[in-house]
């Protein structure tokens, strides 16, 4: 029998993660009738059908489930064959990084991270993922190294590292036409706001706002941060968001920065890896240089 070829094992294993053939197409960056036919290739080899096209997506049979195990194995072998080195030296390395990061994380530390890979390791690409459910898996396989972010939920077999705290600032357009130095808690009742629905810690604001029984009026829900600061610049509508991303974002966009008037709990911003990857030099080497970007005057503080 002839031996599989590891694109279509990439796709098996896409597929039985996402239970999509479209969102499988896009992360291989190939059109639906290649990832088709690659699906009926994969087909052929091992006599199944390994997929079934549900209501609730691609559901795999009881083939694919005792299949995937193996081809997750044969996958992870062949990246560390592909980026093994003996020692890793960033001057001279070419390899990709993959980090899963939020879209506000797109914002605030992707910029900084890539211009100092450019400067110490030209080689060294990176590719940000989605930070989603199937984080933990992604880096228990190797399919990420890092996941940067808020990500409670990240915990069995992960080690992490806070990179810094947030809290909660209020934006607002310079020229806004009642709001003046402050920003009051009537003034907050009082005016319009977009909600980010996906935005890092969302859920505390939200707890926050019904355990204070505090109304809001919002004319304009985002799924993410993208075209937020243009808006909040053209409009009187005003955005509660964590400190990095709005100070981030009124800097771009010439907003006013004001204290949040409500109590809402903060969080910290961590970087995440498993711990089959805590001692590999080219993790090591990336984990340590965000460390040194992000976590200032905590610099050197110990992984954990």
């Amino acid at each position: 029998m002839d031996l599989l070829d590891p694109k279509l094992l990439q796709l098996f294993d896409l597929l039985y993660r996402t239970r999509s053939v479209t969102r499988s197409a896009d992360e291989l960056g190939l059109a639906q009738p290649t990832v088709s036919i690659w699906l009926r290739l994969l087909r052929d080899h091992f006599h199944d059908q390994l997929f079934v096209r549900t209501p609730s997506g691609m559901q795999p049979t009881p083939a694919a489930d005792a299949l995937i195990g193996p081809a997750r194995e044969i996958l992870e072998s062949l990246r560390r064959l592909a980026n093994w080195e003996a020692a890793f030296d960033p001057a001279t390395a070419t390899r990709k990084f993959r980090i899963c990061m939020t879209d506000a994380s797109h914002i605030t530390l992707l910029p900084r991270l890539l211009e100092q890979v450019r400067i110490c390791a030209p080689g060294v690409g990176l590719k940000a993922l989605r930070m989603d459910g199937v984080t933990a898996e992604a880096l228990e396989t190797g399919e990420a190294d890092l996941a940067v972010g808020y990500a409670p939920w990240l915990e069995s077999g992960i080690y992490q590292q806070t990179l810094y705290s947030q809290d909660w600032v209020c934006l607002a357009s310079a020229t806004h036409p009642r709001i003046g130095r402050q920003l009051q808690l009537d003034d907050y009742q009082r005016e319009s706001h977009i909600v980010i629905s996906a935005g890092t810690g969302y859920q505390l604001l939200e707890s926050a706002l019904q355990q204070q029984q505090i109304q809001r009026t919002v004319l304009l829900e985002l799924p993410g941060f993208l075209g937020l600061g243009a808006i909040i610049s053209n409009t009187d509508l005003i955005a509660t968001l964590p400190r990095h991303i709005g100070e981030t974002l009124a800097a771009l966009n010439q907003l006013k920065v004001f204290t949040c008037p409500i109590t809402v709990p903060g969080f910290e911003v961590k970087q995440h890896w498993h711990a089959r990857y805590h001692h590999d030099p080219a993790n090591r080497w990336l984990r340590q240089l965000l460390a040194e970007l992000f976590m200032g005057k905590k610099k050197g503080k110990r992984e954990r």
